[in-house]
C-alpha cells in the first residue's frame, strides 16, 4: 500500500485544523467566573431597573462581591466554622508553637 506524500500531508493538515477549530470553539463557549459574575450582576441590575450612577455603583459593588449577587463564596461548613472559632480563641490566648497545636487539636475534636 503506497500512499502519496501529498495525501498524507493533506490528511495531517486537515486533522490539525479540526483539532484547532474544536479547541478554539470550546474556549469561546466556556464562560469564566468573571463573565458569569458580570452576567449575574447585569441581570440583577436590569431586574432592579437601575440606570446611570445607581447602576454604575451597583455594578461596581456587585462585581467586587459586596452584594449577594456578586458573592462567589459558598457558606462555610461546620468544620470550617469550628476551625475559625478555635483559631480565634487560640489567637486571643496568644498561643504559639506546640501549645497552639495541642489547643487546636483538642478544640477541633469538640
Amino acid at each position: 500500500m503506497f500512499v502519496s506524500r501529498s495525501r498524507v500531508c493533506l490528511t495531517v493538515f486537515f486533522a490539525v485544523g479540526l483539532i484547532t477549530s474544536s479547541v478554539s470553539h470550546a474556549a469561546d463557549t466556556a464562560a469564566t467566573p468573571q463573565q458569569e459574575r458580570m452576567k449575574t450582576c447585569n441581570s440583577e441590575a436590569g431586574t432592579k431597573k437601575l440606570s446611570g450612577d445607581a447602576r454604575k455603583s451597583f455594578m461596581s459593588d456587585c462585581l467586587s462581591g459586596k452584594t449577594a449577587a456578586g458573592s462567589t463564596t459558598a457558606p462555610m461548613t461546620a468544620q470550617q466554622e469550628r476551625m475559625k472559632t478555635c483559631n480565634a480563641k487560640a489567637s486571643e490566648q496568644k498561643l504559639a508553637g506546640d501549645t497552639r497545636k495541642q489547643f487546636m487539636s483538642s478544640c477541633l475534636k469538640g
